[in-house]
């Protein structure tokens, strides 16, 4: 398992006891990764130290404030790429069969594109197939981690790390998209349900779903999704 990928992945989770108490852990596996920058380990400590000593329910209310009522922070992914699109839930039901195919099964009832499970599947994958999907979901990382920034929140370090994990060519094209959009007002409650107030999700087959290979399906921010394929083998390695 890339304890790093894990790591990350219990850092955007929403907030708990437990966790607050697996920060110092999850803070020294993130201090020994040589493949972050050395200013990104130190902002992840800061981070961690926040998270693991701040009062819960001051955390879980800045958590909720930033990735529940932001839209334009949101960690499901396919928000980012699909809206609320028919080829979000094609693309949804692709990423299921993907994780079922390599014998894993999200604990959690978030959706399969919230980032933390993300991150939590590609923890169990090698490390340079884990790569290519964050190499082609980095300047969602980028966008997230700018707009982070823009809001003073210490959450900017965990996205500089995935940025780095990722070590890739970001599509500057579709970042520059993603930032032009106007940040969320989350203590705009008027215009927050204005902004939900779009076509339902399907998750049922749809002839334009996406590509079953998570990577295929976070590679363009605005790009058709291709036609469904067949779900891939299971992979021959632990999981």
């Amino acid at each position: 398992m890339d304890r790093t990928l894990k790591a990350l992945s219990l850092i955007l989770s929403y907030p708990t006891a437990e966790l607050q108490e697996a920060m110092p852990e999850i803070g020294a596996i993130l201090a020994a990764d040589p493949r972050l920058k050395p200013a990104t380990r130190a902002a992840l400590q800061r981070l961690t130290s926040n998270l693991g000593l701040g009062d819960l329910f001051d955390v879980q209310e800045s958590y909720v404030m930033l990735f529940d009522r932001s839209r334009t922070l949101s960690l499901n992914l396919f928000e980012h790429v699909h809206g609320e699109s028919r080829d979000r839930g094609g693309a949804m039901v692709s990423l299921i069969e993907t994780y079922r195919a390599a014998g894993f099964e999200p604990a959690t009832t978030e959706l399969p594109d919230h980032l933390p499970v993300l991150l939590e599947f590609l923890s169990t994958r090698p490390f340079a197939e884990a790569q290519e999907t964050l190499a082609d979901a980095a300047h969602i990382f980028d966008a997230l981690g700018t707009r982070l920034v823009r809001r003073e929140s210490r959450y900017d370090a965990a996205f500089a790390a995935l940025s780095q994990l990722a070590n890739g060519q970001v599509d500057v094209d579709a970042l520059a998209g993603m930032l032009a959009q106007p940040d969320d007002d989350p203590t705009d409650l008027e215009a927050l349900d204005a902004v939900w107030e779009e076509t339902e999700v399907t998750f049922g087959p749809d002839p334009n779903a996406g590509c079953p290979q998570v990577r295929d399906m976070l590679a363009l921010m605005d790009a058709p999704a291709p036609s469904l394929k067949p779900a891939p083998a299971p992979m021959n390695r632990s999981a």
